[in-house]
């Protein structure tokens, strides 16, 4: 259950499990291993406290980790037409609208992540220009407590390469594709993209020299 001290004990688990992971990681005691294999269980069991998931299967996902903790990358697309109007996808899990995007891949670049992202999402061929922002989720996106993760989140301005119409669901992933005017946006998935961001690519679409924001 969702409590007012849910963003801090978020905070308190995910440290607790990139310390286990990196006690883990690099000690050669036994003895050491178990602790922070306890560490591990100790912050499934928070992240349980605040959300409807069983400890367990939190901490089957935390295993799953190996090397050094470090924050993962998730990337978006802003892609603005002529009218100002802002392309959003209708994510299926949660049925509500967000910039195209999700994970970055490894040996991905950045940028042609968040353009494979749009492709696959949005079903549109685009380029990347410009790096809009980088943005620490748990402080911008109310993270907390919706996953074990520590997440920074990449935003980049897009260009279109074809006239082609967008298409949804290319992945499974999205289940609608639209053209929004800011003033009337409809019911956004937050935690992936907010209303401010959408209004910072606006700027940054409209001045390639605007300097990129960041924390």
């Amino acid at each position: 259950m969702v409590t007012p001290l849910a963003p801090t004990l978020h905070r308190m688990a995910i440290e607790l499990a990139a310390m286990a992971q990196n006690g883990l990681t690099y000690s050669t005691d036994h003895y050491d291993a178990d602790r922070y294999t306890r560490m591990r269980a100790l912050s499934a069991e928070l992240m349980g406290l605040i959300t409807d998931a069983e400890p367990a299967a939190v901490e089957a996902v935390l295993a799953l980790e190996a090397g050094h903790a470090t924050p993962k990358v998730d990337v978006r697309g802003a892609l603005f037409d002529d009218e100002d109007r802002v392309l959003l996808v209708r994510e299926a899990r949660d049925g509500r609208w967000t910039l195209p995007g999700g994970w970055a891949d490894a040996l991905d670049r950045p940028s042609h992540a968040a353009e494979r992202e749009f492709a696959e999402e949005a079903g549109l061929a685009v380029r990347a220009t410009k790096l809009a922002a980088v943005y620490d989720g748990s402080v911008h996106n109310g993270h907390s407590p919706a996953g074990p993760w520590h997440i920074y989140k990449l935003f980049f301005v897009m260009e279109r390469l074809d006239d082609a119409a967008p298409v949804a669901g290319l992945d499974g992933e999205t289940s609608d594709v639209a053209f929004f005017a800011l003033d009337a946006l409809p019911e956004l998935s937050t935690a992936r993209t907010t209303a401010h961001q959408l209004r910072r690519a606006l700027v940054h679409t409209r001045d390639q020299a605007e300097p990129a924001d960041f924390d």
